[in-house]
């Protein structure tokens, strides 16, 4: 059975900052070290961390909110795709990013346990920092 699960991490950034990275292709790329490929409009299509994510942008609220389809090379054929919701609040000093991801496959545990912090949390806290600094 597919599940959902919910992370938060607080980034130094604005929500304005981490919205305009995620949604470009150099930004997607340099803020989580893996190349990206990314459409910024809603129903554009975007990949991830040199191929190994694929989806579909859903819906986009302007700084605020992304909600993308989303899928892995290790997913079935028969896994439908599984659906994360970023959504970016300003807090002190940056913004609280809260991602729900939906729908996924019950044996991808790892992406609850560490995937979206080592590849995406910690590498994006790092990027915005060293941009802060130049």
């Amino acid at each position: 059975m597919a599940y959902t699960f919910r992370l938060t991490d607080d980034i130094p950034a604005s929500p304005e900052a981490i919205y305009a990275a995620w949604l470009d292709s150099r930004g997607h790329t340099d803020m989580t070290g893996g190349k990206a490929e990314v459409s910024p409009t809603e129903g554009g299509a975007f990949t991830a961390w040199d191929g190994y994510i694929v989806g579909r942008t859903v819906e986009l609220v302007p700084d605020e909110r992304i909600v993308q389809s989303w899928r892995t090379t290790r997913f079935r054929d028969d896994q439908p795709d599984s659906r994360i919701t970023v959504a970016l609040s300003p807090i002190a000093g940056g913004t609280r990013l809260t991602l729900t991801h939906e729908n996924v496959p019950e044996d991808h545990t790892g992406y609850e346990q560490g995937g979206w912090q080592e590849h995406y949390f910690e590498p994006m806290k790092k990027y915005f920092a060293a941009r802060d600094r130049n």
